[in-house]
């Protein structure tokens, strides 16, 4: 395994903590502003100078960028024109090593939580999602639309990737539920993400990123889908949750119903190497939350009992 953890484009203490944790490896998410070009080699070459000056190596893009994804998803009037700006960025992930980029199918909804104060050991604060709980917004997007677009872009970008060995690693949607109001979803199940993997456009290119708690809250048998994935996972979210898909909430990493020394010794006897993150950490009392899931002292925490684990597994 690849141990990592996800970094925005700028530094913050999430930079010295993973430092400081022993993780030199970065799943990274590209600048958001305006003067960034997703497909110009001079300001990824900036980018990657600032993680490596730093002493962090990217290896992996997430999420595929939201200004050109979300226009992909919802098949509008920019699809193409976003698909071709994905395209570009393949050969100039693969000069600079970065060969995995995770992407989700979630239209106009993104991963979603109804509150981020739920109170957890010793007074974290965790995230949790509550159907009850949604307020509907005025999206509307249908199953047929989605599996629509998943072809299109799949068809399109697939043969690109290949062309670069660029890993292509689709992420469950987040609530797995089938529709938020009058926005539907289709990757919340075991079946319907196989079928979007194998189904359409078999490739050495299409795989998963292999977001355990999702599969869990599905109602699906984790390590059975681990082994049957195996050499289709590219990317794994470390994640603990309790609850179902209609109303659930994280957990320390410690603390949910996922057996995690085992899921890592899974993935160490399976011969899984890929980018292994963290993912939805605890807001620390104390800290003043800036984006609940991703606090700084969290992280720390989390990183170091991955780190824990690996390291234990990995003794004969």
């Amino acid at each position: 395994m690849i141990l990592t953890d996800y970094f925005r484009s700028t530094p913050d203490a999430t930079w010295d903590f993973a430092i400081q944790s022993g993780i030199n490896h970065g799943v990274i998410r590209l600048p958001e502003d305006a003067e960034f070009s997703h497909s110009s080699y001079s300001h990824w070459e900036t980018v990657v100078k600032r993680f490596n000056d730093y002493g962090i190596v990217p290896v992996a893009i997430e999420p595929m960028p939201n200004s050109l994804h979300d226009h992909i998803k919802a098949g509008d009037g920019k699809r193409d024109e976003s698909i071709a700006e994905v395209i570009k960025m393949f050969p100039i992930m693969k000069k600079f090593g970065i060969n995995t980029i995770c992407f989700n199918w979630m239209a106009h909804i993104g991963w979603l939580r109804t509150r981020s104060d739920y109170i957890e050991r010793g007074g974290a604060r965790v995230t949790e999602f509550k159907m009850s709980d949604f307020k509907p917004t005025d999206k509307k997007i249908m199953a047929d639309e989605l599996w629509a677009n998943y072809e299109y872009f799949v068809k399109a970008v697939v043969p690109e990737a290949e062309k670069y060995e660029i890993k292509l690693g689709l992420h469950p949607d987040d609530p797995p539920v089938a529709r938020l109001g009058e926005v539907e979803r289709i990757m919340i199940s075991l079946e319907n993400i196989k079928r979007a993997v194998y189904g359409i456009t078999p490739s050495e290119s299409l795989g998963v990123t292999m977001c355990q708690a999702n599969y869990h809250i599905m109602g699906e048998k984790v390590f059975e889908v681990i082994k049957d994935f195996k050499d289709k996972i590219f990317m794994v979210h470390f994640r603990n949750t309790t609850g179902m898909p209609e109303h659930f909430r994280e957990t320390y990493h410690d603390n949910g119903e996922l057996d995690m020394a085992r899921l890592m010794k899974l993935y160490v006897e399976l011969g899984i190497d890929v980018p292994i993150r963290v993912d939805h950490v605890p807001t620390m009392p104390g800290e003043v939350s800036t984006l609940p899931g991703y606090d700084a002292l969290g992280r720390l925490y989390a990183m170091g009992y991955m780190r824990g684990l690996y390291e234990a597994v990995k003794i004969k």
